[in-house]
This record gives C-alpha cells, sequence and structure tokens, in this order.
C-alpha cells in the first residue's frame, strides 16, 4: 500500500529491505562497540583513538589539523580535541600550532604514538576479521563497499574516507 504525503509518495519497504534495513541499523551500533571493547581487551585502546592514530600514520608528516582530523572521524572538533588531549597525556599525539597560518591547530603523531599503532593493529584486525569480514564470505564486496559509501556519500556530512593507504605491518 503506498502512503501519500504532501511531497511524494512512499512505498513501503519489501520484506527483503525491511530484513536488510534492520541489520544494517543495527550492524551500525553494534560494530563499533564490539570492535571498542576488543581493542580495550587486548590492548588498552578505544576504537576512537586507534582511528586516530591511523588517521595520523597515514597522513603527509604524520600530521593533521585538527579540524580535518574532526571531519575524517566524523568528530565535533571540541571531541577531537579531549581525544587528542587524551592521547598527548600519554605520548601518542602531539598537539601544535599549524606553521602554514599559526591560527589552527595541527595534530602530530609521534613516534610512540606510531609504535602504539603497529602494537594495536594485529589485535585491531583480528577483531574486523572475526567480527565482520567472517560473515562476509561469497560477498560481492567491491559491490557492498559501493553500495555503502553511496549511502553514506559526501553530501550526507563530512567527506568521504580517502584510498586506503599502507597500513603498518604490511607492504599494501
Amino acid at each position: 500500500m503506498r502512503k501519500r504525503t504532501a511531497e511524494f509518495e512512499v512505498q513501503p519497504l519489501t520484506p527483503a529491505e525491511e530484513a536488510a534495513w534492520r541489520a544494517l541499523a543495527r550492524a551500525i551500533v553494534v560494530i563499533p562497540r564490539v570492535l571498542d571493547a576488543d581493542l580495550r581487551g587486548a590492548r588498552g585502546l578505544g576504537n576512537t583513538e586507534y582511528s586516530v592514530l591511523m588517521n595520523l600514520s597515514e597522513a603527509p608528516g604524520r600530521s593533521l589539523r585538527m579540524s580535518q582530523l574532526a571531519n575524517y572521524m566524523s568528530l565535533s572538533v571540541s571531541g577531537m580535541t579531549r581525544v587528542v588531549e587524551r592521547l598527548s597525556r600519554h605520548g601518542l599525539v602531539e598537539r601544535m600550532r599549524a606553521e602554514s597560518d599559526k591560527r589552527g591547530q595541527v595534530a602530530v603523531l609521534t613516534a610512540d604514538g606510531f609504535a602504539r599503532l603497529e602494537e594495536a593493529w594485529p589485535s585491531h584486525l583480528a577483531s574486523v576479521r572475526r567480527r565482520v569480514m567472517d560473515h562476509l564470505v561469497g560477498v560481492d564486496l567491491r559491490a557492498l563497499a559501493d553500495a555503502i559509501a553511496s549511502i553514506a556519500s559526501a553530501d550526507m556530512g563530512p567527506p568521504v574516507r580517502r584510498a586506503a593507504r599502507m597500513h603498518p605491518g604490511t607492504d599494501r
């Protein structure tokens, strides 16, 4: 049955669409929580902190403006400031004035931060494989990635993730 609104007609979801939507909605909530718990349990590092270290490790000069890093992480600048301050207290990241304009703040990955990322990476990878990738055997991963990327398109919010770069401990 079609429902009519002032702007357009709305088609109810088919049973298959409803099942896909509910599974996706649950995964959006559950995956970050279980990956965070796995990483905290294995390495004492949360998923947010890990992601900050990862993003910095992939950036030129292992540094990013705080606003750019916040965008990559879909956090507010004040939220990113709190994360970076926590990482700074442990010597994993330094925060400094931007050389280009002296007004902005830049987060810089330290040698200790990179070492901590390299230490945590195998645990994170094992968790991602066990919690997500092992459930996608036989799925067209390129099609899945394209579909998810189109759902989270640039017009919906902060920028789409940059192209994947080399990860610590690999030659890919």
